[in-house]
């Protein structure tokens, strides 16, 4: 049975519909829009927020998208075990709205970066991550001028500690170096996942590596794939 993957629009959402196609045509699941208006989720197995610029970036990315009527259902959702994925814009809202530890700042470079990375797959126990291996490295591309992941270095240490990092950037080699994290993110932090694994924001775009037709490329299937299994088990 298709379970059903709402994905979240807001004013400024520009990955939306790349992600409904990944999830729908590549995977095969029941994908649907959910307005960012809405109070309800129409009863969702999986919510995305999805990149892009909501509302402009104005005051600070994802801070407004925050406020949306639809993210008090969304933390009602993942509070009650709902897996949610945050890529890129949404990993920023997920910031925001206290589902996720941490910020993301302006890149270090101080400009837009737009161009494959490699990514070490650090955790495979979260819900978009079943279907990886541990060290695993993935080609996905990114498109963001604040994805420098920051926290305290007390948040750090819990997020180690807790096995929370579950993505990091590096080589095509699985080295993780200076070289390599392109926007200065705190210990190479590409994405983190909440304290029940069940919340994952990351800054690289699965949903832009999954047609084999369109560039060859399709590492972030694995990650997709997990997502719709880790649904399947409730």
């Amino acid at each position: 049975m298709a379970k059903r993957i709402g994905v979240v629009v807001f004013p400024g959402s520009n990955c939306d519909h790349d992600a409904l196609f990944a999830f729908g045509e590549l995977l095969g699941e029941e994908s649907y829009e959910i307005w960012h208006k809405d109070t309800a989720l129409g009863g969702p197995d999986l919510v995305v927020i999805p990149g892009g610029f909501s509302y402009g970036d104005y005051l600070r990315c994802g801070a407004i998208a925050r406020f949306s009527p639809v993210m008090e259902a969304v933390i009602a959702f993942a509070n009650k075990g709902g897996p949610v994925l945050g890529i890129c814009n949404g990993f920023q809202t997920l910031c925001e709205a206290g589902l996720l530890p941490g910020a993301l700042l302006r890149n270090g470079a101080l400009t837009f970066l737009g161009r494959d990375v490699h990514l070490r797959v650090e955790r495979t126990d979260t819900a978009f991550t079943g279907a990886c291996a541990e060290g695993q490295v993935l080609r996905l591309p990114i498109a963001h001028g604040d994805g420098n992941y920051f926290a305290d270095a007390e948040t750090l240490d819990r997020l180690e500690g807790e096995g929370r990092v579950i993505f990091r950037y590096c080589s095509p080699a699985g080295v993780v170096d200076g070289e390599h994290n392109y926007n200065g993110s705190a210990r190479a932090i590409a994405g983190i996942c909440s304290a029940n694994r069940r919340v994952v924001g990351m800054m690289p775009h699965p949903e832009r590596a999954g047609d084999a037709e369109l560039d060859g490329k399709t590492d972030g299937m694995a990650i997709l794939r997990s997502a719709a299994a880790w649904a399947a088990t409730g």
